[in-house]
């Protein structure tokens, strides 16, 4: 009898261990993040954390009073060891603004390994690893990209993220220039096919916008005399800072067939620059910001170096931009005039004698910028816990800028009709949105217009519409497709009616 309750007790010591042992993986068996590890820690850079935030430090401060450029599109940067092109790099990354908040970074870099015959985006990995901590992987983007390209220009190969160093040492520098490194999108190029660059391009177009940072990662002249290095490195350079794809490509083909000595290859990552050149246009400038090769940093044998470049392109919003300064004091006047209007303050009527609208708070024009007085266009978007909580806009130019958005704040506050007016108690749980949109410009071609970038604005006689350029991210229509829906759906003129109207361009800042 004694036996056989020993025997149920411990049966049920068993039973209640087991289930014990479920409940806590259920509690704590979340599958672990995969990360890719620091494979280059060690060789192309310190693997001791301390050492390399020192090192990466040192070649920063070197160029602590560079100038820094507000509206940087992407980076050209040099993937060899930090002893070599350390300085070279940090030149690229003190260009941009250590407070700018990039939503992500689109890391391209080419294949020292594998053969691709196209592009493999790091789908597998959560994140990256190097000394310093981890680096976030855009995991959403990384598989959107090869989900949307059933042409399979864009896969996952696990042996070409594997050993490549040509992304990962671009990470403490990143890790180092920023207080929070956004997430990742690692990408790896590899093919002769001009055609798939295209399709490259073309996938990667949609994201390359002010709220992204494209990295491209690449080292220049392999092999020739320190003499030979440098005056194929300028012609390559020149090249690139032409913004034009064709140029760069003839410039590498006549650099290969000049005979040179040792000269391996002009620009190791030639086909994520290709790439990032088939994004561009006459809309973005190429600053150059230093060039070395690595006999200028060891001198004990000029006969075979490999050179280095810097470049940061930069985005021309068509002649007009807001500094981070003027961004923050147009959010500081939509919620002061929201604020205002709660406290029955409004907003003053137009003077009589100079037709002049002012705004009844506490700014004076003193301290508004210039690029805050220009006439054009805004939205004011509300959001309250990630929802919609009112949105107004006006389109025209008009009115300057500050006032626009003011009126617009209030109004979306207060008058948006799919919504109650906004009460003083949730004033303080809603997220501002501004989009600004810049002055607009004619154009005379469809050439002109570049998808995802620009909106369109159709004028013909009393008829006119328009498409903000988000519109192109929430459908999937050509060019055409898109002023065709703008004419016939907006401005009431038919399908082909924009053929014979005005057209005019314009884009939206979005903060």
């Amino acid at each position: 009898m004694c036996k056989q309750y020993l025997s149920h007790a411990i049966l049920g010591l068993m039973l209640l261990t087991v289930l014990a042992a479920i409940i806590m993986m259920s509690i704590f068996g979340k599958q672990e993040p995969v990360v890719r590890p620091a494979t280059q820690a060690g060789r192309f850079y310190d693997g001791n954390a301390q050492r390399l935030s020192h090192e990466v430090d040192s070649f920063l401060t070197l160029h602590a009073k560079d100038q820094q450029y507000d509206h940087v599109a992407a980076l050209i940067v040099p993937h060899a060891g930090y002893y070599f092109s350390g300085n070279v790099a940090a030149a690229a990354y003190m260009s941009l603004p250590k407070d700018k908040a990039y939503k992500r970074i689109f890391l391209l870099g080419p294949s020292h390994h594998e053969w691709l015959d196209g592009a493999s985006v790091n789908t597998e990995a959560d994140y990256y690893e190097t000394p310093l901590g981890r680096v976030k992987v855009d995991h959403e983007i990384a598989l959107k990209l090869t989900v949307d390209n059933t042409d399979s220009v864009f896969t996952y190969q696990p042996k070409a993220h594997d050993r490549e160093h040509c992304l990962e040492v671009q990470l403490p520098f990143l890790q180092r220039r920023f207080d929070e490194v956004p997430p990742i999108v690692p990408i790896i190029i590899s093919t002769n096919d001009f055609r798939k660059l295209k399709r490259i391009a073309e996938a990667l177009k949609p994201y390359f916008t002010d709220e992204n940072l494209f990295i491209v990662s690449s080292d220049f002249s392999h092999y020739p005399s320190y003499e030979d290095a440098c005056k194929v490195d300028a012609k390559t350079g020149k090249a690139v800072e032409s913004g034009d794809v064709a140029t760069f490509i003839a410039t590498l083909e006549s650099n290969a067939k000049s005979g040179i000595r040792n000269l391996a290859t002009s620009a190791c990552g030639e086909l994520p620059i290709a790439t990032l050149m088939l994004m561009m246009n006459n809309q973005y400038e190429v600053k150059h910001l230093l060039y070395q090769n690595s006999g200028d940093i060891d001198d004990h044998d000029h006969s075979r170096v490999v050179g280095y470049h810097a470049f940061a392109i930069l985005r021309n919003s068509d002649g007009f931009s807001l500094t981070d300064e003027d961004k923050r004091m147009l959010k500081k006047i939509a919620y002061e005039s929201i604020k205002d209007s709660l406290d029955g303050k409004g907003i003053a009527e137009a003077n009589s004698s100079t037709k002049d609208r002012s705004v009844a708070l506490q700014f004076s024009l003193f301290t508004i910028h210039s690029s805050l007085k220009e006439k054009c266009g805004a939205f004011v978007s509300l959001h309250k816990q990630g929802r919609l909580r009112g949105c107004i806009g006006h389109f025209g130019e008009d009115v300057p800028l500050y006032e626009i958005v003011a009126e617009m704040a209030r109004a979306a506050a207060f008058e948006d009709p799919r919504f109650q007016p906004l009460r003083r108690e949730e004033l303080d749980d809603v997220d501002i949105e501004i989009s600004v949109l810049t002055p607009m410009r004619r154009i005379q071609s469809l050439d002109e217009f570049e998808l995802h970038r620009h909106g369109i604005y159709i004028r013909k006689g009393y008829r006119s519409g328009t498409f903000l350029p988000q519109v192109a991210d929430e459908v999937n229509w050509t060019k055409e497709e898109f002023v065709g829906h703008c004419s016939q759906d907006k401005a009431g003129l038919g399908w082909d009616g924009w053929r014979d109207a005005e057209l005019y361009v314009y884009e939206a800042i979005v903060f």
